[in-house]
């Protein structure tokens, strides 16, 4: 497992950060996603935010439905190369911008919830006429999306889970709890280096491409001006989520027939960082995680992409286009 002090020494020797970045806005408002973003009203907690969503429709249909689900460090445009070559296919895809991240409202009383933001996946789906489709989800994304399949079966033709969080229980293995205070305050330090230097180290096993600089501009141009304290609050809130709320327990209801896809060079451990040094060796990224973790699932199927890291979509979209649509029929 690469470390940040190890991750730091490959961003100074092989990719210098992206120079000094403009203020993208907290909502994005200052970059561009690659087909037209629509907006729907939806409850979080006591509050009402804006969505923010893309439905992009073929020239010939094929009467199927990809719904795309972004993970925490990634955004609804980030799964641009899926979303064109689905379309190509014949393929309806609706690509949501979670409620506190990326385009959509970080409201700064919310309490997030994985089965919030599935409900809200699933009135957004409805809202479009979409009564059932193939539920794609990336990183927490993928954790997103097994809840989804978890709390609406009706609505969940297939699942696809891609380098997922949540297959294992971090506090289980004795990772002790972070106060949201001490994770906000992590999320502060954020900067267009720090995003980097972690990107290069556990999503792309220390090899980095231009390509990948639109994806930190991304992350922490929302980051830069007025819009810090509104992300460093939602950050640190969907991280208190993803520890607190595990769905592998849940895995043996998931109904639908399940793909999940995996990069074996995918150095992520979620939490490794709030972690005592004396645990930290013990804990095990999600290619080490990813057998025993797909045999709670139902018939679910593992499928490998050797050589990749944690965003084969980005990494190598052809490699995994081919196995994304033989895992979705």
């Amino acid at each position: 497992m690469v470390s940040l002090i190890a991750a730091l020494a490959l961003l100074q020797a092989g990719a210098a950060a992206p120079a000094a970045l403009p203020e993208l806005g907290v909502n994005l408002e200052r970059f561009d996603y690659p087909f037209t973003v629509e907006r729907l009203r939806a409850p979080v907690g006591t509050e009402v935010a804006q969505m923010a969503f893309m439905d992009v429709r073929p020239a010939k249909p094929n009467g199927r439905v990809a719904v795309l689900l972004h993970g925490k460090n990634f955004c609804g445009a980030a799964w641009e190369a899926s979303a064109r070559m689905l379309v190509a296919r014949g393929w309806r895809v609706l690509v949501p911008d979670q409620i506190g991240f990326c385009k959509s409202d970080k409201p700064a009383g919310t309490q997030y919830t994985l089965a919030g933001l599935a409900a809200n996946t699933a009135r957004l789906m409805k809202a479009r006429g979409i009564d059932r489709a193939v539920i794609v989800g990336h990183s927490m994304g993928g954790m997103l999306a097994a809840r989804f399949a978890i709390d609406h079966p009706a609505l969940t033709e297939r699942l696809v889970m891609v380098n997922p969080l949540g297959l294992t229980d971090r506090a289980a293995e004795g990772v002790p709890y972070r106060p949201l205070a001490d994770l906000i305050a992590d999320e502060r330090k954020t900067d267009a280096a720090s995003i980097k230097a972690y990107q290069l180290a556990n999503y792309y096993h220390g090899e980095w491409r231009p390509a990948y600089d639109r994806w930190v501009r991304m992350l922490a141009g929302q980051f830069a001006g007025a819009g810090r304290e509104a992300m460093a609050t939602a950050q640190g809130k969907t991280s208190e989520m993803i520890f607190t709320q595990p769905v592998l327990y849940q895995f043996g209801r998931i109904k639908a027939p399940t793909t999940v896809i995996v990069g074996t060079r995918d150095t992520t451990v979620f939490a490794k960082r709030q972690a005592p040094p004396t645990l930290q060796q013990f804990l095990k990224p999600i290619p080490a995680i990813a057998p025993a973790a797909v045999a709670k699932i139902p018939g679910a199927r593992l499928v490998r992409l050797e050589g990749l890291g944690h965003a084969p979509q980005i990494e190598a979209p052809d490699r995994f286009h081919e196995v994304l649509l033989a895992a979705i029929g």
